[in-house]
């Protein structure tokens, strides 16, 4: 887990590192030349659109995964936990499990 968030995080930095360095090339060119910044905030938009597509169908994924796994009609949940096995945990005595 702690290896996803790390690459996460160096995903982002790059994300957000790339336009500054494409622009700082785009400025050495010669005076005449100019940028056409509509198209450069329509091609930033895209790309962060895409971005975001691709996050949300991991993030959904994900969840269709977990909804999935632990059903209750999944043959590893048909038996009840420890937990579920007393009436009201709340009055259970937890001393003989170790806690």
């Amino acid at each position: 887990m702690k290896r996803i968030i790390a690459v996460s995080i160096i995903a982002l930095i790059a994300l957000a590192l790339v336009p500054s360095i494409h622009f700082a090339h785009a400025q050495e060119k010669s005076a005449k030349q100019y940028i056409n910044l509509r198209a450069e905030v329509w091609n930033e938009f895209f790309r962060m659109t895409t971005a975001a597509f691709t996050v949300g169908a991991v993030v959904s994924g994900t969840m269709i995964w977990l909804v999935w796994r632990f059903r209750e009609s999944h043959p590893k949940n048909q038996t009840p936990t420890r937990w579920e096995k007393l009436d009201d945990p709340t009055t259970g005595n937890y001393e003989k499990e170790g806690h």
